[in-house]
């Protein structure tokens, strides 16, 4: 039987601008950098979550053929690849400050929810990245008319 997620995978079109992002940016470490001859396995992590990884996997050979290839990389510069991470934070507003002047550019800034405060950014790549900032206790789901209505 299945006992947790180990990793996930994240397309990325350089993995060496990716390592600039995730690991100078975002204060990820890197877990594995091996040079496999037919391609490059590289992957990031957090040290306090040693139990999942993220790679940062360049589409093409021997995963894909060229024509995949192509079409995945169009996918992923438009933002469309299907991958995407929400990174949990204690401080979501100095986290955006942070990040903002280290130059990475948000797609939403910080916004209160029911779920906590969240903003969100695009890696290099398009890849989307959510960060959230839990509030303290239960998290109460609103309804789908309190939800529409804003009053949750």
């Amino acid at each position: 039987m299945f006992k947790r997620i180990s990793h996930t995978f994240l397309f990325v079109l350089d993995q060496d601008q990716a390592l600039d992002f995730y690991v100078g940016k975002l204060g990820m470490k890197v877990v594995n950098d091996a040079d496999l001859g037919v391609m490059r396995f590289l992957t990031v992590g957090f040290p306090q979550q040693p139990d999942l990884v993220v790679v940062l996997m360049r589409p093409g050979e021997p995963a894909h053929d060229p024509q995949t290839t192509a079409e995945i990389r169009e996918l992923v510069a438009k933002g469309a690849a299907g991958g995407g991470l929400i990174l949990e934070t204690d401080d979501c507003q100095g986290t955006y400050e942070r990040l903002k002047a280290a130059g990475v550019e948000f797609t939403q800034e910080p916004v209160k929810r029911f779920y906590g405060t969240d903003c969100a950014v695009r890696d290099p790549f398009g890849n989307p990245i959510r960060f959230t900032q839990f509030p303290e206790g239960e998290i109460k789901v609103p309804t789908p008319e309190e939800y529409a209505a804003g009053t949750q």
